[in-house]
């Protein structure tokens, strides 16, 4: 079985370099970062943290260089996923793609592309802290399903999860996916971008009362919107909230938008809590805290666009005064 991980940050990264443990899979990685892949070339892939894993693989900036594959997984940011599915569809033209992405509105990407689509949502977790090496912060659980309009045979998908299982990633094949992908939704709409504004991490959001009311009150608005498309969500998003607050979890994880928000990076905000403002208005469902959450991170996102403006100006002025 020949697998290619497209976007190759943490998540991806996680994947790939616990894939790459077994005999019968080979391993390639599809990025962006020249001196990441350079490094996995090199050095191999390295997680540590959670797990300590180094993963011996081949990784490419380049498109043309991936041979024909099985499976893809998909693993970029939700922004870039139309971009990287649309270099690499040619790799999987006789193989089925995976989203392990957040957010709504991967897998209608990913089948603009190609013909077999694996619908997926994942839960564990990490940072990248060098080229090559990814810290491990969170385990989870995946699971993976057809993708309805463009659908992967169950098979193939039952392939898939054996394989992540066997690599040291928990993976269950279901012929409906929606339910977990929805409560990941609800999840990260409701935590992510809270840290992001305030730049708390996942516990400490959560230790503060008028701030886990927010949480739950973004949480009942997701569960609202699923409702309405008749989803059945296979646990309850505040469970999992609690869950990960706890000290041996992930009290102190950065979530990925504050990450995001640190470096100055755009945010998945469109996908998460945009994507279930923009199903709440298809559905006649309120969700006022949605669209606030959302325009304060777009509000944190032009901002940078302001201050790099001001940059030039500030400096042109600074070296006529002196």
């Amino acid at each position: 079985m020949r697998i290619c991980v497209v976007g190759c940050g943490a998540v991806g990264s996680l994947f790939a370099a616990n894939l790459a443990q077994l005999d019968d899979v080979d391993v390639w990685a599809y990025d962006l970062s020249r001196e990441h892949v350079d490094a996995i070339n090199a050095r191999g892939l390295r997680l540590s943290g959670a797990g300590d894993v180094v993963g011996r693989l081949r990784a490419t900036t380049d498109a043309a260089e991936l041979p024909p594959c099985d499976f893809g997984l998909v693993a970029t940011k939700a922004m870039h996923t139309e971009a990287a599915v649309a270099a690499t569809a040619a790799a999987f033209a006789d193989g089925a793609v995976c989203s392990v992405q957040n957010g709504i509105g991967n897998e209608e990407a990913i089948a603009r592309h190609v013909e077999r689509v694996i619908r997926g949502t994942t839960f564990p977790a990490g940072r990248i802290v060098e080229p090559g090496h990814v810290q491990w912060d969170v385990k989870g659980d995946t699971t993976i399903g057809p993708f309805e309009p463009s659908p992967a045979p169950m098979e193939a998908i039952e392939r898939l999860a054996d394989a992540c299982t066997r690599g040291g990633m928990p993976t269950a094949a279901k012929p409906d996916a929606r339910g977990p992908q929805w409560r990941k939704v609800i999840f990260n709409a409701a935590t992510n971008p809270v840290g992001a504004v305030t730049g708390l991490t996942h516990g400490r959001v959560c230790d503060d009362e008028a701030l886990r009311r927010l949480v739950s009150g973004l949480v009942d608005e997701g569960k609202a919107v699923a409702a309405a498309q008749a989803i059945e969500l296979d646990s309850d998003p505040e469970e999992l909230i609690d869950y990960a607050a706890r000290p041996d979890v992930a009290y102190e994880h950065k979530a990925s938008m504050l990450q995001d928000v640190e470096a100055r990076r755009l945010t998945e905000i469109d996908y998460l809590n945009g994507g279930i403002v923009r199903f709440g208005r298809e559905l006649s469902v309120a969700t006022p805290l949605n669209e606030a959450i959302w325009a304060l991170v777009k509000g944190i996102e032009k901002s940078w666009e302001a201050a790099s403006r001001e940059a030039p100006r500030s400096g042109r002025a600074g070296r006529g005064a002196s």
